[in-house]
C-alpha cells in the first residue's frame, strides 16, 4: 500500500484516511455578521452534466475577476468583498448561497438581498431547475430594539406570520413559508445576544429546514397521482379474487394474463416511486434534527417553526409513506393470487395428464389385444406357408420311390407345423419382452442415481 507522504512514522495508512478525515469538515458553518442580507438556491440538476454546472460557476469568479477553481469540489465558498458566494453539492440537487454585506442602503428588510449584486444573465443562465428560493435579512437587534409586530408583518407583504425564539431567546426568526410577490421566501432573523459564528450556524439550520423540507414534499404529487389508481387496482385485485374463489367457470389464461398486466403496473409504480418516497422520509428526518437543535422559545399568539412543521409536514411525509405501502401490499397480493392461479392450472393440467394416461393406457390394452389376434392370424398364415412346403417335400419323396401315404403324411404335419410356429412365435415374443423390462430397470436404476 502506498504510503502518503505526512506519515513520518511510516505507518501504512488507508488510502482513504485524509479525505475520512476531511469529509465531516467539507461543509463548514458559515460566519456571518449582521446586518447581512443572504439568498439561496437550491437546483435540480437532471439533464444537466456536472461538468457544465461547474463551468457555469466558474464565471461567477470571472465577474469578479478572481481566479476560479480548476477542480470541482462538494463545497467551494469565496469571499469577493462584500459579496460572498458559497456552493455545495448533494445528492440530488446543489445549493448557491449568496451573501451580500452591503446592505446600509436598504431601507427596508427585503429592499435588497443577496443576489443584489449578482449578474441577472448569470442567474438567467443557472443550469437545472431552482426546487428552493429564498431571501434571509438578518438584522442587529442588540443594539436597537425590534420593531413592532404590525411592521414586521409589513415586511412579509401581510402575510400570516411564523416565528420564534430559537437558541433560548438569543434570536428571533420570523417567516410565512410562502413565495412572495418576487417569487421568493422570505426569512427574517434578529440577531440579540448571539456572535457571528453562531449566527452563520443558526441561518445554517434555518436555510437547511426549507431546503430540506421542499424536497421532502417533492413526493406528494406522485403520492397524490397513483393513490386513485391504487384504489382502482385494489378494486380490480379483489374482483378477481372473488371469482377465483367462487369457482365460477374462467379463462385461466385470460385471467393469468390481466394478473400479469397489474403486476407490471404495480412495479412500474414502484420504479417511478421509490427512490423518491425513500428520499422524503430522509428529508423529513433532517428536518426534524435541524428543528430539535434550534431549541425554540415560544413568540406570544404564533405558531413557532417546530409546531407548523410537524403540523403541515408531517401528514405529507405520512400520505408518501401510506402510498408505499399500498404498492407493497398490492404487490404481495398479487403474487398470492397469482401462485393460487399457478396452483389451479398445475391442477388443471395434472388431471388433464392423467385422463390422457388413462387414455393411453386403454389404447396400449387394445393395441396389446390386436397384437395377440395378429399373432394368431399370424402362427396361421406362417403355418399355412409351412405345410405347403412340406407337401412339395412330401411329393418329391413319393415320387423317387418313398413308400408312404402323401395324404396321411400332409394332415400329420399340419398340426406339428402349427405347434412348431406358435413356439417360435412365443419364444421371440418373450425374448423382446424381456429387452424391454430390462430397459425400463435400467432407466429407473439411472433416475434413482440421479436423485
Amino acid at each position: 500500500m502506498e504510503q502518503l507522504p505526512n506519515n513520518p512514522y511510516g505507518l501504512e495508512l488507508h488510502p482513504m484516511q485524509e479525505a475520512l478525515y476531511a469529509e465531516l469538515h467539507s461543509r463548514p458553518f458559515q460566519v456571518i455578521p449582521s446586518p447581512s442580507r443572504l439568498t439561496f438556491l437550491a437546483v435540480l440538476c437532471e439533464g444537466v452534466s456536472r461538468e457544465e454546472e461547474f463551468e457555469h460557476f466558474q464565471k461567477i469568479y470571472e465577474h469578479f475577476g478572481h481566479e476560479a477553481p480548476e477542480q470541482d469540489g462538494v463545497c467551494y465558498e469565496v469571499d469577493f468583498g462584500t459579496v460572498r458566494v458559497r456552493r455545495e453539492k448533494h445528492l440530488e440537487f446543489i445549493t448557491y448561497t449568496f451573501v451580500n454585506l452591503d446592505v446600509e442602503s436598504c431601507a427596508d428588510p427585503f429592499d435588497c438581498s443577496g443576489i443584489s449584486r449578482i449578474p441577472a444573465e448569470w442567474l438567467r443562465a443557472l443550469p437545472g431547475t431552482v426546487v428552493v428560493s429564498f431571501h434571509v435579512a438578518i438584522e442587529d437587534a442588540r443594539s436597537q430594539p425590534e420593531p413592532a409586530l404590525p411592521v414586521v408583518k409589513s415586511f412579509f407583504e401581510g402575510m400570516r406570520l411564523v416565528g420564534s425564539s430559537p437558541q433560548n431567546g438569543d434570536a428571533r426568526v420570523w417567516t410565512t413559508f410562502q413565495l412572495h410577490s418576487d417569487g421568493f421566501g422570505r426569512f427574517l432573523i434578529y440577531n440579540k445576544k448571539m456572535s457571528d459564528s453562531q449566527l452563520g450556524r443558526l441561518t445554517q439550520r434555518v436555510m437547511e429546514i426549507e431546503t430540506y423540507r421542499l424536497m421532502a414534499l417533492l413526493g406528494l404529487p406522485l403520492a397524490r397521482k397513483y393513490n386513485p389508481e391504487l384504489s382502482e387496482m385494489d378494486r380490480k385485485l379483489a374482483d378477481t379474487t372473488s371469482t377465483l374463489a367462487e369457482n365460477t367457470d374462467l379463462d385461466e389464461r385470460i385471467l393469468l394474463g390481466k394478473l400479469t398486466d397489474m403486476a407490471a403496473w404495480v412495479e412500474a409504480c414502484r420504479a417511478q416511486t421509490t427512490f423518491r418516497f425513500s428520499a422524503t422520509r430522509a428529508y423529513q428526518d433532517l428536518v426534524l434534527k435541524r428543528l430539535a437543535e434550534l431549541r425554540e422559545d415560544e413568540v406570544s399568539g404564533h405558531l413557532t417553526i417546530t409546531e407548523f412543521m410537524t403540523r403541515r409536514l408531517t401528514p405529507a411525509v405520512r400520505t408518501c409513506e401510506s402510498v408505499s405501502e399500498r404498492l407493497e401490499n398490492l404487490s404481495r397480493r398479487i403474487d398470492r393470487v397469482s401462485d393460487m392461479m399457478r396452483t389451479r392450472v398445475e391442477l388443471s393440467i395434472q388431471a388433464q395428464n392423467q385422463d390422457l394416461l388413462a387414455s393411453m393406457d386403454r389404447r396400449s390394452r387394445i393395441q396389446l389385444m390386436m397384437q395377440h389376434t395378429v399373432e394368431g392370424l399370424s402362427v396361421a398364415a406362417i403355418s399355412y406357408y409351412m405345410v405347403g412346403l412340406l407337401k412339395y417335400l412330401i411329393e418329391a419323396l413319393y415320387d423317387n420311390g418313398v413308400d408312404l401315404n402323401k395324404s396321411l403324411t400332409v394332415g400329420i404335419s399340419v398340426p406339428v407345423v402349427i405347434m412348431v410356429v406358435w413356439l417360435a412365435t412365443r419364444k421371440i415374443h418373450k425374448k423382446f419382452l424381456k429387452l424391454a423390462t430390462e430397459k425400463a430397470d435400467r432407466d429407473e436404476a439411472d433416475r434413482k442415481d440421479k436423485h
